[in-house]
Order: structure tokens, then C-alpha cells, then sequence
């Protein structure tokens, strides 16, 4: 079909972009050139990638599934053309919220003093799923259905944790139950899947308002219009001023996988993997004495 990179990099620009004006921005050309790229791409493809309308841009189906290959396929090239000036790269580990709580730390410091010449660099995406699907990063700690296409391993399951502001008269409870959330506004993010609506039976669901990002949820909790339910892992990861973390008893805990790509695209995926799995197999294994004695 006689693709060539650049109608490749013009897609994933447009894709990321979501303007003709920002995709030509961020590639260095100009708008014209840009739009003959795309449609050298669709001619050669025989489909239609993008719909253009006045006000708006937005890939088709078929656009959609060639821009994450194509984001895929050039990000890959990109690592080893670096790789080959700079040497190997880090292990890149991606998560939305939480990676482990308070065993983070510890892991990540235990790798590198047994892997001193594999650094890990943390990133945090609001979608770590899609970004495993365009290799932004290697590997994953989801609080959610692990996708198709990959594997997986399930390391841990978190309590369900009510986030209330520090003045709010559950702030004090040892427990709470989702009933006596019901009555209140409940604040979703989007860029985490763990909570809904549908956590409620359909009698009792709360009013809900939904925001962009982590930093939005906790500010509409703590100054008490709405309040939130979360993984436990948000507790130890994101303390906030005029928030408390409270149990909620009555609904399933959260799992926490970790999860990679079955054709690993970085050398240490399947070590690390490995590391996490003592690590947490030791904790796991320290609590159930505890609670023996």
C-alpha cells in the first residue's frame, strides 16, 4: 500500500492533536501539508480515517484502531533508534491513581538495589490501559478488568474506602455502608474506572457529579459538596488536606493487577513482574501471621 512513516507520524499527531492546527504545530509543518499527508493515507488506504467538519475533528473507527497501532509501531521505532544512541532505556511502569500503597516504595527501592542497572520510571496516566496499547509504557498496575490481548497476574485486593471531608459526621466512623452514602452527592473521576453509580443497587443510587482528574475529586471533597468512594491504595497515595479515609463494609473489594504486553517490549518486563510477586507475596504472607497469632 505504499505507507510510509510519515503518514503515519501525520495520524498519530491528528489522533493526539485533535486539530489539523495542532498535529501541523506539533510536527513543524504547515496545515496544507498536513492535510495532504492525511489524504495520501486515506487514498492509499481506500477508507476514510478522520471526519472533518467545521467544528470539530474526530477519528473513525477505522481511524481510531491505525492510530493506536500506528502510536504502537512509532513509539517502538522511536525506542530503538534511542536505544541504539543512548543505550537501553527504562522499564517503564504506568498507573492512573495508585500503584501499591505503601509497599511502592519499598519495591521500587528493593529493585534498584538488586538491579542496579535497570532503572524503573514511574508514569501516571489518566488511561494506562490505552497506553500500554501504544507502548507509552511497558507495564501496569490497573484497578480494573485487565484488557484483552494481555497478561496479567492479580497481586492484591484493597478495601473500599469513603472519602469524606474532615468535617463531615461520617469522618469520624469506624465503618460506613453505602447506604448511608446514598443520600449524598458522590463524586466520580474520570480517569478512574473502580467507582460508579452501579456500585448501589438501582433503588438507592446517589446523585453523582463527575471531574477531570484526581486533584478535582479531593478539592469537591474536602470542601464538603460531595463526597467519594475509592480503592485503599488513594489513601496512602494521595493524603489531602480536609480529607478522611474511611472503610466502606458492604461492597467487594478492589483487585489490583499487574498487567504487560504478551510480546514484552522491554528486556526486564518479565524480572520486574516477577519482583512485584515476592514483594507482595511477602506481605501477604507477614499478615497472615499477624493474624494467626
Amino acid at each position: 500500500m505504499n505507507v510510509e512513516l510519515r503518514h503515519l507520524r501525520a495520524l498519530a499527531a491528528i489522533g493526539r492533536e485533535g486539530t489539523i492546527t495542532g498535529a501541523a504545530a506539533a510536527l513543524h509543518i504547515s496545515q496544507p501539508a498536513l492535510s495532504r499527508t492525511l489524504d495520501q493515507l486515506e487514498g492509499r488506504l481506500g477508507t476514510r480515517l478522520v471526519e472533518r467538519t467545521t467544528r470539530r475533528l474526530e477519528l473513525t473507527e477505522a481511524g481510531q484502531r491505525l492510530w493506536e497501532h500506528a502510536c504502537r509501531l512509532l513509539n517502538q521505532l522511536d525506542d530503538a533508534l534511542a536505544e541504539v544512541k543512548a543505550g537501553p532505556r527504562p522499564l517503564r511502569v504506568g498507573f492512573a491513581w495508585a500503584t501499591l500503597g505503601a509497599l511502592t516504595v519499598p519495591l521500587l527501592q528493593q529493585w534498584r538495589e538488586e538491579h542496579p542497572d535497570s532503572p524503573v520510571r514511574i508514569y501516571r496516566r489518566d488511561d494506562p490501559e490505552a497506553a500500554l496499547r501504544r507502548a507509552e509504557i511497558d507495564i501496569a498496575f490497573l484497578r480494573t478488568q485487565p484488557p484483552p490481548g494481555f497478561n496479567a497476574v492479580a497481586l492484591l485486593r484493597e478495601r473500599r474506602m469513603a472519602a469524606v471531608a474532615d468535617t463531615d459526621p461520617l469522618a469520624d466512623a469506624d465503618a460506613v455502608r453505602l447506604a448511608d452514602l446514598a443520600d449524598r452527592q458522590v463524586v466520580l473521576c474520570a480517569t478512574a474506572a473502580t467507582t460508579t453509580a452501579s456500585l448501589w443497587p438501582p433503588e438507592r443510587r446517589p446523585r453523582t457529579v463527575e471531574v477531570a482528574n484526581v486533584d478535582e475529586w479531593l478539592t469537591v471533597i474536602a470542601t464538603g459538596d460531595a463526597v467519594g468512594v475509592t480503592a485503599e491504595g488513594t489513601r496512602h497515595s494521595h493524603p489531602y488536606p480536609g480529607v478522611r479515609y474511611v472503610p466502606v463494609l458492604d461492597v467487594d473489594p478492589v483487585t489490583v493487577h499487574l498487567v504487560w504486553p504478551r510480546n514484552p517490549a522491554h528486556p526486564d518486563t518479565e524480572a520486574f513482574r516477577e519482583h512485584v510477586r515476592r514483594a507482595v507475596g511477602a506481605v501477604r504472607s507477614a499478615r497472615e501471621r499477624v493474624g494467626l497469632s
